[in-house]
């Protein structure tokens, strides 16, 4: 039996893009194609695909999952094993949870308090967060500490997200880009502009059901907002690139975009704890950002300036990133050495 590409993309929860990502990468490759030239998975595709899914849950990154798979270090059985356990874990805090709202639901119930669904849905969200946070990063997060009023708030841009998307307004409109907009500067802010929270936060989506249907925020919309996002750069490089190095940006502009969030966290970590740039640590995140940026950007030192010319004089072009002044002056750093290493390495 073969399952086509969408179909596939839809029963596991994630993007057609995605899955065009992990055959890009040599990650996951359909087994056949169908006479219309469409991508057809079997069953040991699906099977590869859950082990990719479980490994990045876990908190592996793309790279470190296709080396650990080429190794075949871990068994199905082994993996499934793994995954009930941490289900097991889950199950318990969900139980848990469950008690404590049936309980306040028969002891409030009486009382027709106007604002108990809301208050409720805080309280499944707020144990939720503590799965994933702790006491001191939940104090620092506001999405939590004003959880009422930023509630409404993102009530308002989902449900702006949800007509967009059933009008099949394209990405690359005026009102989905300012959405798109409005829609990243809320959650840098509500992630107190700290990467590592992002990513945590961008995994509580994929495996934590009751956040999928408490904020009715699908993959599917994080991939809208995210397109119409990147339309509100490729609409500034377009004053600054010719048309022909806008239309490479534009292909492969989402090559690799899920491989910036992990590194950015990376990078802060670096500011942090203030590692040496000239350090051989501090030298690969330094390749490591230099590739991710070439991916879309190309290897022209010509047109790499104009990327940097252009983030010099267009603000917007920093949105969305995480990347804080420190964090940005660090990573120039480790860029400038490794720059300086490579000149010096040239006869």
């Amino acid at each position: 039996m073969l399952i086509q590409v969408g179909e596939l993309a839809k029963r596991a929860g994630i993007t057609v893009r995605t899955l065009h990502h992990y055959e890009q990468t040599g990650l996951l490759l359909p087994s056949a194609r169908s006479a219309a030239g469409y991508r057809l998975y079997n069953l040991a595709d699906v099977q590869r695909l859950h082990m990719i899914q479980a490994l990045a849950k876990a908190g592996l990154e793309l790279a470190e999952i296709k080396d650990f798979l080429e190794q075949d270090t871990l068994s199905m059985p082994e993996l499934l094993d793994a995954q009930i356990a941490l289900l097991d874990k889950h199950m318990r805090s969900i139980n848990t949870l469950r008690d404590q709202l049936v309980f306040l639901r028969t002891e409030l119930a009486a009382g027709e308090e106007p604002d108990l669904e809301s208050w409720l849905q805080t309280l499944e969200l707020m144990n939720m967060y503590d799965r994933w946070f702790s006491k001191e990063e939940l104090q620092q997060l506001p999405f939590v500490s004003q959880s009422e009023r930023l509630s409404s708030l993102w009530a308002a841009l989902v449900m702006e997200a949800q007509t967009l998307m059933s009008q099949k307004v394209d990405e690359a409109d005026p009102r989905a880009i300012d959405l798109a907009i409005r829609w990243m500067e809320r959650l840098e802010q509500d992630t107190a502009g700290k990467a590592e929270f992002l990513n945590r936060l961008n995994a509580m989506h994929s495996v934590e059901p009751q956040m999928r249907e408490l904020t009715g925020i699908t993959a599917q919309m994080t991939d809208y907002i995210t397109r119409a996002f990147a339309e509100s750069k490729l609409t500034i490089w377009q004053h600054y690139l010719t048309p022909e190095e806008l239309a490479f940006t534009r292909t492969h502009y989402f090559d690799r975009l899920m491989e910036w969030p992990p590194l950015v966290a990376k990078l802060h970590q670096a500011s942090r704890d203030r590692l040496d740039p000239a350090s051989e640590d501090g030298q690969a995140l330094a390749e490591n950002w230099l590739e991710l940026f070439q991916s879309y950007a190309g290897e022209d030192p010509v047109t790499q300036q104009k990327f940097h010319f252009a983030m010099q004089q267009e603000p917007h072009m920093l949105k969305g990133t995480w990347m804080t002044p420190d964090v940005l002056q660090w990573l120039q750093q480790a860029i400038g050495i490794m720059v300086q290493c490579r000149q010096a390495k040239i006869p």
